[in-house]
């Protein structure tokens, strides 16, 4: 009888963007890109990558608000514990349409919102999370959003080898 290697999967560390210190890293990792850079996985370019990657911010704070979608009231809950866990997310995954950058932006201006925005996020604190429902995934506590920040902001990081 064979028996096959167990699979492991990629843990990280449980990171918060409300912690000033994981905040920072988050920063000089973006800090790290430049317009050349190419992504390792995906077919986004570094600066849709950038303007993609504020969208979930901004549902954070309220300032995008997206309608609770049927696949969301279907499935959000499964995929709210798995993408929220301190597992690492897979490489293509699915992307919310809201969420998808179509055209190309400029490297510079999109840095900079998103910098701007990863900051506001830790500045704010818990306090600066709407209590809107998430449109995918339902329900958030505090805690749920910044595991969904931290892990989003890192998938697309390591996409582009930050």
């Amino acid at each position: 009888m064979i028996l096959s290697e167990p699979t492991t999967k990629k843990r990280i560390t449980l990171k918060s963007l409300f912690n000033r210190q994981h905040n920072d890293e988050i920063i000089e990792r973006l800090n790290r890109l430049t317009p050349d850079t190419k992504g390792v996985w995906g077919k986004m370019s570094v600066s849709q990558m950038l303007a993609h990657a504020q969208q979930p911010l901004k549902v954070a704070s309220g300032e995008l608000k997206l309608k609770r979608t049927l696949i969301g009231l279907l499935a959000g809950h499964i995929a709210k514990k798995k993408l929220s866990s301190e597992e690492q997310w897979q490489r293509n995954m699915p992307t919310d349409k809201n969420f998808i950058i179509g055209e190309e932006r400029n490297f510079g201006e999109e840095k900079k919102k998103l910098t701007v925005l990863v900051r506001r996020f830790a500045e704010l604190g818990p306090g600066g999370i709407s209590g809107e429902t998430h449109p995918f995934f339902g329900k958030l506590t505090v805690n749920e959003w910044d595991r969904l920040m931290w892990n989003h902001l890192d998938h697309h990081l390591r996409q582009f080898g930050a």
